[in-house]
């Protein structure tokens, strides 16, 4: 059975939509999804393009507020900003929080997408396996 984890930051336009597409693409049986606190309602065109670099872009990443997955139940809610640490929702039926910041790229150049996709790789994928453990 699959475990569902959903990763909020913000604006849910980089951080969080490459930690989506990378827990989708390297964890067996978790599916990820992302939202933002205040959801930018778009994705970075560099966040974007660091996962087509990666061959894991979908064409069903998109910005979005959590209401629209508040249909789901989560195993797991990461949070990768601080403020969306600090005004994270109560889940009801969540049974675990965690909380992996990263900083924000935007406004940066493409290299800090890189960046933010390697330590995202390096640093949430291995945070999420543990929390599975």
């Amino acid at each position: 059975m699959n475990k569902k984890v959903l990763i909020m930051c913000t604006g849910n336009s980089c951080r969080s939509i490459i930690g989506e597409a990378l827990v989708n693409s390297s964890l067996d049986g978790v599916e990820a999804y992302s939202c933002g606190i205040v959801p930018s309602g778009r994705v970075h065109p560099h966040a974007k393009a660091v996962l087509e670099e990666h061959n894991m872009w979908k064409s069903t990443y998109h910005s979005k507020h959590l209401d629209e997955l508040s249909c789901m139940n989560f195993d797991l809610v990461v949070t990768v900003c601080s403020h969306a640490n600090e005004t994270c929702p109560v889940f009801p039926h969540v049974t675990k929080t965690l909380h992996v910041g990263f900083e924000d790229p935007d406004g940066k150049e493409y290299e800090a997408f890189v960046a933010t996709y390697k330590e995202i790789q390096e640093v949430l994928l291995p945070a999420v396996k543990k929390a599975f453990a």
